[in-house]
């Protein structure tokens, strides 16, 4: 499979180690001041770019039929103009906050917490992620999706901010440090204990594996999926 990579940070260069592993091409690598490219050299091409260019090139790939995985986070305000131009031209497109295994079956885990905890008004709920310095977004897309799973779920909560307490609201807090790939923690606090759940990513490497995964296992689809569609998580 013939892979472009657009995007190719820390996290671009390990994903095109674990395709090469895999036996695909990278046929492209775009970084973040290109814009001049041919998509069409590609079968699939892998978004991990900033958030004011992963719209462009999202649309870029549907217009020329190329199948797009992006794992850009920062820039859904315009995720539903992707999804309506791909259902408009018959494209291919996932959008996962993160493509790793773990944080996926993680995802799953908060929902059912938060469901078992809706009815206990004792508890408050409230979150944690820490990423590396580089990270340009705050917080992190991954603590949105564990907010909005919990949002979902608990009658108690409705909206989730950064920094910030409120009526049935979940607070966020974002810390940067050097060389930390990805942590989040859900925290359940009443007076007399405390209920943790946490995900700590070691390395890059469960996230690239899982955005080369998502690429192979689009090949020949049309629509819009996401991580559950790819790892049958239900």
């Amino acid at each position: 499979m013939n892979i472009a990579l657009l995007g190719y940070g820390k996290m671009g260069q390990t994903i095109e180690q674990i395709a090469l592993k895999r036996g695909h091409n990278v046929v492209l690598t775009i970084d973040k001041g290109d814009s001049d490219y041919d998509i069409t050299k590609a079968d699939v091409a892998i978004d991990f770019s900033i958030p004011n260019v992963a719209f462009n090139n999202i649309t870029n790939c549907i217009n020329n039929n190329v199948p797009v995985i992006s794992g850009t986070t920062g820039w859904l305000d315009k995720y539903n103009d992707a999804v309506a131009l791909c259902k408009e031209k018959k494209g291919a497109f996932i959008y996962a906050s993160n493509f790793s295994l773990g944080v996926n079956i993680f995802f799953e885990l908060n929902k059912t917490l938060a469901k078992m905890m809706s009815t206990l008004k004792q508890y408050n709920v409230s979150m944690e992620e820490i990423h590396h310095t580089q990270k340009l977004d705050a917080p992190s897309g991954t603590a949105i999706s564990l907010a909005n799973g919990v949002i979902n779920q608990h009658e108690g909560y409705n909206t989730w901010k950064l920094d910030e307490n409120g009526e049935n609201t979940i607070p966020i807090t974002a810390k940067r440090i050097e060389d930390v790939p990805g942590t989040h923690t859900v925290t359940y606090e009443s007076e007399v204990d405390t209920i943790n759940i946490e995900h700590i990513a070691h390395t890059r490497q469960g996230f690239a594996l899982g955005a080369v995964v998502a690429a192979e296992w689009i090949a020949g689809k049309t629509g819009v999926f996401t991580m559950n569609d790819v790892l049958n998580i239900r």
